[in-house]
């Protein structure tokens, strides 16, 4: 049986957002003020839950943790952007691409599941009030904060698993800013089929797990809304759940656009926009 012989990639090259240089400028001056703002907001929300005492509540320690996920994950991301929109050079070492793979595939996973986590402690909030401090107790939202970021990282062991242990032999050159599975499939020359139902399989589950955990919560939360009788708090209610569930929509909507896919149909120029809907979906 003849062997076949495979480059061994050290490198990847990132094509970026664009080619021109004066357009390279304006992205690299618009992507800096929105990854300050990014991370000067959350920073902010971060300090301020800390700082003051009324917002020790469940509904703020997820939200900082949101935040925290949020900075983590621009950071993962645009810094190494923002220098290949002033570099010539537009490269990244395999092992560093797979790392930031595996931070970006993580968080988005852990932000996914804390978005369930929020959405059924507004559940609890609105259904049980009288439980609410038994049921959200600091120990339980401990518990829960960090089982979603354990899953979130395991999540992304499998999945950068599967990516790195693909043969990379027709290209080195990835189209797309920076490293996501989609991109990397089309550079692979082997069968790709089975790894990429496998990540789907996994983005699947963890996007539907979340999903229904939302939709019910939203449901009994609509349900108990309609049995309020003062005008004010029903209003306030359900400007919460709608608010939650719009950032919800937005961010899955994103991740099943570019995780749910075949690679067959990724697209070289709409695929690098959507990430970019996840930096503003966070209801903070």
């Amino acid at each position: 049986m003849a062997r076949k012989n495979y480059t061994v990639l050290t490198e990847f090259i990132l094509l970026g957002l664009a080619d021109s240089l004066e357009l390279q400028i304006t992205l690299f001056c618009l992507f800096s003020v929105i990854y300050t703002l990014t991370v000067v907001g959350n920073v902010g929300m971060i300090l301020l839950i800390g700082i003051d005492s009324q917002l020790h509540t469940p509904m703020y320690f997820f939200l900082a943790n949101l935040s925290f996920v949020d900075v983590c994950y621009s950071s993962t991301i645009t810094p190494k952007m923002l220098v290949d929109l002033l570099s010539e050079k537009k490269s990244i070492s395999f092992a560093g691409c797979f790392l930031q793979m595996y931070f970006s595939i993580g968080l988005a996973t852990t932000e996914c599941i804390l978005f369930g986590l929020m959405a059924h402690d507004r559940y609890v909030a609105i259904c049980n009030p009288l439980l609410y401090s038994l049921i959200m107790s600091r120990t339980v939202c401990l518990k829960m904060a960090a089982g979603a970021f354990t899953a979130g990282l395991l999540n992304s062991v499998v999945n950068t698993s599967c990516v790195s242990s693909l043969p990379f032999c027709s290209s080195n050159i990835i189209h797309h800013f920076f490293c996501d599975s989609p991109p990397l499939f089309k550079l692979s020359c082997s069968d790709t089929r089975l790894h990429e139902s496998t990540l789907s399989t996994f983005a699947g589950v963890n996007m539907v797990g979340a999903l229904l955990v939302i939709l019910t919560s939203c449901c009994y939360i609509l349900f108990s809304i309609f049995r309020m009788h003062a005008g004010e708090g029903r209003h306030k209610a359900f400007s919460t759940c709608a608010s939650h569930l719009t950032a919800i929509m937005l961010f899955c909507s994103t991740s099943i656009y570019t995780y749910l896919r075949p690679s067959s149909s990724y697209s070289l120029t709409q695929d690098k926009v959507a990430p970019w809907s996840t930096q503003w979906s966070s209801p903070c």
